[in-house]
């Protein structure tokens, strides 16, 4: 009988433990903590990911995400744990105010996160059983890819701008609808 009082002890311990840890985890996700060339210093891997010294940790690599991604991507940049969790660390008020390098390594990340071609010629487009197969120009050169026909496959982000999201997630923009051709315009009839 004692050693079972003792592990039921033991489990009252460890849950106190553990509700003190949980707490405190939550504490520190609900802290907004503000990145600036004074706190942190971004390095670059041997992989060629980024990496962060913040606060006294070293974060081997990081993930850098935009809140307002359409409006606003030189503000208010999350940087967070690449891990599956995708933990915030920080967030870089202005990325103007980060030291040159630092702001440059940033603008690389996102870059390549948001990766975005713009569309300046729509070749084609056809609409097939719920699915539309377009066949573009962009910055990038010519692109064939496949949307579906409803939800929000093509959004209107303005009179003029954009955006198209095929069906595996990647991002294309028009960014001035009304410099299309006639032509061009009319094959877009069925989103617009």
């Amino acid at each position: 009988m004692r050693d079972e009082e003792e592990k039921f002890e033991d489990l009252l311990n460890l849950q106190e433990f553990d509700e003190e840890a949980l707490k405190q985890e939550g504490d520190e996700l609900l802290t907004l903590k503000f990145i600036t060339s004074e706190n942190a210093r971004f390095s670059r891997t041997d992989g060629g990911f980024v990496a962060l010294d913040f606060e006294g940790k070293t974060y081997r690599r990081i993930g850098v995400y935009l809140t307002f991604p359409l409006t606003n991507p030189e503000e208010y940049i999350s940087i967070r744990e690449a891990d599956e969790k995708a933990r915030e660390i920080g967030v870089i008020a202005k990325l103007k105010e980060l030291d040159k390098d630092q702001a440059d390594m940033i603008r690389e990340q996102i870059r390549l996160r948001y990766f975005t071609p713009v569309i300046t010629k729509v070749t084609d487009v056809k609409d097939e059983y719920g699915y539309a197969y377009w066949n573009v120009i962009t910055t990038f050169g010519a692109c064939r890819f496949t949307t579906g026909m409803g939800g929000d496959s093509v959004v209107s982000l303005s009179d003029a701008r954009i955006l198209i999201t095929d069906i595996d997630g990647n991002r294309y923009e028009i960014a001035d609808f009304n410099a299309l051709s006639p032509a061009e315009k009319k094959k877009l009839d069925i989103f617009i």
